[in-house]
């Protein structure tokens, strides 16, 4: 994958290629030399400090890594980044809630593990080298040696209807594996020996690009066992596919300024896309609405988002590492980089989506409920609003705007059961529904006692007039009135009477 020197940035240079540049996209024209951190840092080059967040994709804050390896891989999944580096000493994953605060997790044995996915309850990740080179974890936390199909130069992995596929730079016709489970792999046939980079899923397809071949550096499989090869849309080095919005979206280490982006809404037909920078692009990836793709090359603008795959816009780096993967979860946008210092080899866009709700608690009126809600419990952003919907009715529904805590749905039937919940939004977007409040019941709230009644007696009879009473309750839709000491004497006003 890239070169195994801790702390190291790429620079341009004109070295005949050797395998391992071949495997970053290196053409015989651009080769990478190494360049290390604590020259990076001799020369001046800015570290920004973490600030608040901005606009999802748009502005960029750095953050620290949990170790200063060179990390090439995140992911996210079970409300879990988790990103993967070919350096370290048992330190090669990291795991964070939030994509701020990193934690450093043991890796079973130090491969140069290049590529991280989740899927079905597990995180894959693949390395280009060693004996076993596949792991697993449940959590992120805890790892698990697993034997590869091949001993081939595993470069991508990705989840997609029920199987792990994996693709590689290396091998005699078995540059693919699958698994059903992340554990037990299969060596499957590629149709073409390229240098297969990246692969994804999406829309009932797995699409797999690569750095080398003519013409045919796409190939396609509805199952991840049959593979067909697809026309490329130019000769490029092809080091990331990512699906979303309905089309699939390739980026290049290599190319022109009119080509380092392509893409396809079925992974056979691909078009040429002009990029926002003439950057080496390395990473892309969807979410909430929006490609964004990072670069190891450029000044300032090593980001670029599109809302459609089709017209990109440069976006600013807080710093200029070799930025080498990029993934989306929860609301934040998330990339890691192989270069720069352990304060700066993460960025992040965006806002953390609030947690689900506690579970709402109701209090019934007269055709109404008034519902208090509160944080939940879970990982994520703050919450500026939320939303309380009866369950089975959406039509019924209320609005909390933080600080308040309650809000009150009107227009219910009395006599029937309502039960709510809650969701929790802000900038980043919204949570998962809370859990059901208890039932309850809107009733017709009882009248207060009324005011003391005044009477005018006429000829065996009497008149007597009633008003309201000044306690709290329900308003009278009728007043019964008796004579103290004889209750078969009585009448009744009906409002809006007052006498009888």
């Amino acid at each position: 994958m890239a070169s195994s020197y801790p702390g190291c940035t790429h620079a341009s240079s004109d070295l005949h290629p050797q395998t391992r540049g071949q495997r970053l996209g290196a053409t015989p024209l651009r080769w990478l030399l190494i360049a290390c951190a604590s020259l990076i840092g001799a020369l001046g080059v800015l570290v920004m400090p973490a600030t608040s967040l901005g606009a999802t994709g748009d502005t960029w804050t750095s953050q620290t890594a949990a170790a200063n390896n060179a990390w090439v891989s995140v992911t996210y999944g079970n409300g879990l980044f988790v990103a993967m580096a070919y350096t370290g000493t048992g330190n090669r994953v990291m795991t964070s809630p939030d994509g701020i605060t990193w934690t450093s997790r043991t890796n079973p044995v130090d491969n140069e593990w290049v590529s991280v996915t989740y899927g079905n309850g597990l995180f894959v990740a693949v390395s280009w080298n060693g004996t076993n080179q596949v792991m697993t974890s449940p959590d992120g936390i805890t790892w698990t040696s697993r034997a590869a199909a091949a001993a081939n130069e595993w470069q991508s992995v990705t989840y997609g209807n029920g199987l792990f596929v994996a693709v590689a730079t290396s091998g005699t016709g078995n540059r693919v594996m699958t698994s059903p489970d992340g554990i037990t792999w299969t060596s499957r046939t590629n149709p073409v020996d390229n240098s297969w980079r990246s692969v994804t899923y999406g829309n009932g397809l797995f699409v797999a690009v690569a750095q080398t071949g003519t013409g045919n550096r796409v190939m396609t499989s509805p199952d991840g066992i049959t593979w067909t090869i697809r026309t490329s849309a130019a000769n490029n080095a092809w080091h990331s596919v990512t699906y979303g919005g309905g089309l699939f979206v390739a980026v290049a280490t290599d190319g022109t300024i009119n080509n380092k982006v392509m893409t396809s809404p079925d992974g056979i037909t691909w078009t040429s896309q002009t990029s926002a920078a003439d950057n080496v692009w390395i990473s892309v990836t969807y979410g909430n609405g929006l490609f964004v793709a990072v670069a190891t090359s450029g000044t300032g603008n090593r980001v670029m988002t599109s809302p459609d795959g089709i017209t990109w816009t440069s976006r600013t780096n807080p710093v200029d590492n070799s930025w080498r993967s990029v993934t989306y979860g929860n609301g934040l946008f998330v990339a890691v980089a192989e270069s720069g210092t352990i304060n700066n080899k993460v960025m992040t866009s965006g806002t953390l989506i609030p947690p689900a709700p506690a579970t709402p608690t109701a209090v019934a009126g007269n055709t109404q409920a008034t519902i208090t809600v509160a944080p939940g419990s879970g990982s994520g952003g703050t919450a500026t609003s939320y939303t309380v919907t009866a369950v089975g009715d959406i039509t019924k529904t209320c609005t909390v705007t933080v600080p308040s805590d309650a809000c009150t749905i009107t227009g219910l039937t009395n006599g029937t059961s309502y039960t709510f919940t809650a969701t929790a939004t802000n900038a980043g977007g919204t949570s998962a529904a809370s859990g059901a409040s208890d039932a309850v019941t809107p009733v017709p709230l009882i009248p207060p006692a009324p005011a003391t009644p005044t009477a005018v007696a006429g000829n065996t009879e009497a008149t007597i007039t009633v008003a309201q009473g000044s306690g709290s309750g329900g308003t009278a839709t009728s007043y019964t009135v008796t004579v103290v000491g004889d209750s078969t004497k009585t009448c009744t006003v009906t409002v809006p009477s007052d006498a009888c």
